[in-house]
């Protein structure tokens, strides 16, 4: 992570992190918003209250749980007593072309739920208790749905493949017992994201598809691009280096050590693992193939149109999660045939090492912070200012942000860069933020709109002209804010606040492009003569509040049903705990079929 484990704001994409993160109705799940960052911004706000650390702290606490979860899972997949390949599985796993992407492009939720993959797989095949599961599932309950569907796909077939296999002596009441306690752990920890998404009314546009597919980012296409866990539809989120002809392809070489190394692993040590992990990342990588195709992507717009929960297939990329596991293990078998018993002479132990270094020589993009792209950057001052005013004022109302796009260029990490990050301003409030959550993806010269979840914001968007000609003007305020009866009519919305970024770059809601450096924005006094006061002037930041009369918002809060999902989920997560006694390293490692079996523990 090197310089964005510093002081300062790691920010790219998605990943915003905030000084002094909100810990509200609103990052819970109230207020009627699509919970699009729950449960994870609630926990950054818990944590920043309970621990004795700045938010940027954090920040850099939570991206080092990422590989630390995640390696230490990973090793404990590989069979066998050498330290060696269990090592070269963990260094495999969070240092892929996956996670360099994923990174990139700023989901650090997800590959939370990512790094605890391989804790969830070993609950599943090695245990019988609801609660070893339920502990497992943790970082997926925190990173939110992507995170929890990451887990099903792999917790899913892992828990079929407990009642043996279909031609020999299969067991269905024994697999049926694991799919229902996979399902009912599934449900508990997805509560506090789960219901308020059933209540928001949001839709999924099946046109995000074919922006979403996957693309090459190797010279050996699609298929291979993915094959080596590439394959990210930003070309922005590529690791520095990565697509040079040499570099993919030792890369791709390496992916298929990997999977030599598990056929051996299986055929060798027959690891209890083996028949979930390899049935996951086989499902896994044809969900990520149907986007490669027309017929795939014909079929996913279809199902996608049918019914918005399907819309988190239209990113395939993000299914090769479990093949990326399948090699790390496989690539600890590699190392281990090296290593083994048979082959203890200096000549392999030092084969073994080199290619234990191999996942991070030939990624180095990676290295230090992704080659300098996560840079530290600190909020300017005017940041925490609006953000104490309207935490002071105890009226309801929601803060509209303007320009209406959802990505800021920001060139607060002192080096002149401009980096590209999603509106800070969605979370800095303790309030519901209304912000133009469409998205703007560039492909082939052209930019294309993928519609946004949130019904309020498209109502926001009708109110202020958003969508007409004029909509550019005045560095992306549109014109029409000017009118009379606008800040009357989105009152009617329940919006109390105007924030006006004065300084955001015009053009940086086009995520998939550096946007270019431009002059300062100038914008009116809006609302002026409708009695709107002008609570905050700065020369970045003006926070304007509307008249008392025109707003008419209601307090964010949980609801009944909300409250008890999140009681639900928090006390399944601490009774889990205590009964299975232990935390998720105490989840004993890997063990072969043949070995001697060991009750489990009953603490």
């Amino acid at each position: 992570m090197g310089p964005a484990l510093g002081p300062g704001f790691a920010l790219r994409y998605d990943m915003v992190f905030v000084p002094d993160p909100p810990l509200s109705a609103v990052t819970l799940g109230g207020g009627g918003g699509f919970p699009r960052a729950v449960p994870s911004d609630a926990v950054v706000g818990a944590l920043n209250r309970v621990l004795p650390i700045p938010a940027d702290a954090v920040q850099a606490l939570v991206l080092l749980a990422i590989f630390m979860i995640g390696a230490a899972g990973a090793a404990r997949l590989v069979p066998g007593r050498w330290v060696v390949p269990r090592l070269a599985a963990a260094v495999f796993y969070v240092w892929n072309p996956f996670v360099a992407e994923r990174l990139l492009l700023g989901q650090w939720a997800m590959l939370l739920g990512y790094a605890g993959l391989p804790w969830v797989l070993g609950a599943v095949v090695r245990s019988s208790r609801l609660s070893r599961l339920i502990v497992a599932l943790v970082p997926a309950a925190v990173g939110g749905f992507s995170s929890v569907l990451l887990s099903a796909v792999v917790a899913l077939p892992a828990a079929v493949a407990r009642g043996g296999r279909p031609w020999r002596g299969w067991r269905p009441w024994v697999a049926g017992a694991a799919v229902v306690k996979v399902v009912g752990g599934l449900l508990v920890v997805s509560l506090p994201w789960l219901i308020p998404a059933l209540e928001s009314g949001a839709r999924t546009d099946p046109a995000a598809v074919d922006l979403f597919a996957p693309r090459a980012d190797t010279p050996f296409g699609t298929v291979g691009s993915l094959l080596a866990l590439g394959g990210v539809w930003n070309a922005q989120a590529v690791p520095e280096w990565y697509g040079h002809a040499f570099v993919a392809a030792c890369r791709l070489t390496l992916a298929i050590v990997a999977l030599g190394g598990w056929v051996w692993l299986v055929r060798r040590h027959r690891p209890d693992v083996a028949g979930g992990l390899t049935a996951a990342a086989v499902i896994g990588f044809a969900i990520a193939l149907l986007g490669a195709t027309e017929p795939g992507r014909e079929l996913l717009r279809g199902l996608i149109g049918a019914w918005p929960g399907f819309g988190p297939l239209r990113d395939g990329q993000l299914y090769v999660a479990p093949l990326a596991l399948l090699q790390a293990v496989g690539f600890g078998g590699a190392v281990l045939w090296l290593w083994g018993d048979a082959r203890a002479d200096a000549a392999g132990a030092t084969a073994a090492v080199l290619l234990l270094l191999a996942p991070v020589v030939l990624l180095p993009g990676l290295a230090w912070g992704a080659a300098g792209r996560l840079a530290p950057a600190d909020y300017p001052a005017e940041w925490r200012q609006v953000q104490r005013i309207a935490a002071a004022d105890t009226a309801p109302g929601a803060v509209l942000v303007l320009p209406w796009s959802a990505y800021r260029g920001v060139d607060w990490t002192g080096d002149g860069r401009t980096i590209v990050v999603l509106d800070p301003a969605t979370k800095l409030f303790d309030r519901r933020v209304v912000w133009n959550d469409d998205l703007r993806v560039a492909e082939s010269g052209k930019v294309h709109i993928v519609e946004g979840e949130d019904p309020l914001a498209r109502r926001a968007a009708e109110v202020i002209g958003a969508d007409t000609a004029d909509s550019t003007a005045l560095g992306g305020i549109p014109a029409s804010m000017h009118a009379p009866g606008v800040a009357a009519r989105l009152g009617e919305l329940g919006i109390r606040y105007v924030l006006v970024e004065r300084e955001a770059v015009s053009s940086p809601s086009d995520p998939t492009t550096d946007p270019p450096s431009s002059p300062p924005t100038e914008n009116k006094f809006l609302f002026a003569s409708e009695g709107a006061e002008l609570v905050h002037d700065g020369a970045r930041l003006a926070l304007i509040r509307l008249p008392d009369e025109h707003v008419a918002a209601v307090e964010d809060r949980l609801t009944l049903l909300e409250v008890t999902g999140w009681l639900v989920t928090v006390g399944a997560i601490l009774w889990s705990c205590v009964a299975s006694g232990s935390s998720l390293v105490l989840m004993r490692p890997a063990r072969s079929a043949g070995a001697e079996s060991r009750k489990e523990s009953s603490q």
